[in-house]
């Protein structure tokens, strides 16, 4: 029998093994266009999620506007109650509730001041950021009312300018600890802002100085101004509680205008959250009394002014009623 010879030498033989395997090495190695496509637009969205804004959530528009200054254009603000709103009646909407489920961090006020959203910030505290700005408050400087637990202190912590310090500090704190990346910037902006705000109290302080003591007397519509008396001097009334979710009575409208026209106080004030109608009837028994009060105009109590103007900011907010107030209760 013939022997059968081969073609190709045994080095070539070997040689062809080794490029074949090789080639499937190479096969499994090498990504597909699928995996290239796939890496790069995982890559893609991780840039986006790096580059997109935390979604910032306030309650109030006053912690809203503490939140600009100190974190300027770095993130997305949104503050739920606007101009006008009363924050002790407040009852979160559908939106307003996805808007929290959707936040990065919540700033709310706390100490019962959003008393119809507790519930729905404590649940939300369990999954994300959520910071009760109130707490900043060191307790000698927050004005205690007895009662139960969670209610035993006024919530009007921002008509003390210094108070409203250690909020806007508090505010600087949590940014830095949940964006680090941008700590400086927030960090700056606080520290400018701070120096703003005790500036304003200053002034503040001061200028109550050109009404004399006896007139210093702020009659309002509900007792939201306790902070604010304290912290320049005054003596204030409001004709309904802390909160206006108390409904005030004949006898409340009464004994307020026993004591108006036995001071012969000249003017009292409307607020731009609460309803006129006490205030009002204030003003007619002073008449029949034969004491001529005059409405001195609106204040902004729990809410501040319109976006875009300057009472539509916490520093032109207390200016504008330091101003009205001045007016109102100074010298002939």
């Amino acid at each position: 029998m013939k022997k059968v010879h081969s073609h190709f030498p045994i080095s070539g033989i070997i040689y062809l093994i080794s490029a074949l395997f090789l080639l499937q090495i190479a096969c499994k190695t090498s990504p597909s266009e699928t995996e290239k496509n796939d890496t790069k637009k995982e890559a893609q969205t991780a840039e986006k999620k790096a580059d997109k804004k935390l979604l910032v959530v306030a309650t109030t528009s006053m912690i809203g506007d503490a939140i600009k200054n100190v974190a300027g254009e770095e993130v997305e603000i949104v503050s739920l109650m606007g101009a006008g709103v009363d924050p002790h009646l407040y009852k979160a909407t559908p939106r307003d509730v996805r808007m929290l489920q959707n936040a990065d961090m919540i700033f709310y006020n706390g100490l019962y001041l959003e008393a119809k959203l507790e519930e729905v910030l404590e649940k939300l505290a369990k999954k994300k950021t959520v910071v009760a700005v109130g707490e900043a408050i060191p307790e000698e400087r927050k004005i205690k009312l007895g009662g139960e637990e969670g209610k035993e202190y006024d919530p009007h912590i921002w008509f003390d300018v210094e108070n409203w310090v250690y909020v806007v500090e508090k505010i600087t704190s949590a940014m830095k600890e949940e964006d680090d990346k941008k700590a400086a910037t927030y960090e700056k902006n606080g520290a400018a802002y701070v120096e703003q705000l005790k500036q304003l109290h200053e002034t503040t302080k001061q200028s109550f100085q050109a009404i004399p003591k006896e007139r210093r007397i702020l009659i309002t519509a509900h007792d939201a101004f306790e902070y604010f008396g304290r912290a320049y001097d005054i003596e204030v009334k409001g004709l309904q509680g802390i909160s206006t979710a108390a409904e005030f009575g004949l006898k409340d409208v009464q004994e307020m205008v026993d004591l108006i026209s036995d001071k012969k106080i000249k003017a009292v004030f409307v607020e731009s959250s609460v309803s006129s109608k006490g205030m009002e009837a204030v003003i007619e028994g002073c008449k029949k009394r034969g004491h001529n009060v005059v409405n001195g105009g609106s204040l902004y109590s729990d809410a501040m002014g319109e976006v875009g103007t300057k009472e539509g900011t916490y520093i032109g907010m207390v200016e504008h009623n330091v101003k009205r107030i001045i007016e109102a209760l100074g010298d002939d």
